[in-house]
């Protein structure tokens, strides 16, 4: 046993091996950089954009849900919205599932 804890133990030849904690802080630190500009920066660009998207709702633009409905809005609130899918058939539906529209 006692020659696994000399294997184990410091080995002063070794020297210079202080700069490994420098190197791993900055290789997660790196990681996290790229995960940022890659994958969270682009989702929140894209949620801003869909929630502005979703405030220029009116009254009589065409739009598509995200269920695959197209219709024309006719009512619109703070969280839903009523479309038209078809002569005098109306729907409520919540105001995050529209994903695209056409101004009129």
């Amino acid at each position: 046993m006692t020659g696994v804890a000399y294997a184990m133990g410091n080995n002063p030849a070794a020297g210079g091996q202080g700069g490994g904690s420098y190197m791993s802080l900055i290789f997660i630190a790196a990681v996290f950089a790229i995960f940022y500009f890659i994958l969270i920066r682009p989702q929140q660009k894209r949620a801003k954009q869909h929630k502005d998207f979703l405030a220029n709702l009116k009254k009589g633009d065409k739009v598509i849900t995200s269920g695959g409905l197209y219709g024309t809005i006719t009512g619109i609130s703070d969280d839903s919205v009523t479309i038209e899918i078809a002569e005098k058939v109306r729907v409520k539906i919540d105001k995050g599932t529209v994903v695209q529209y056409q101004k009129t």
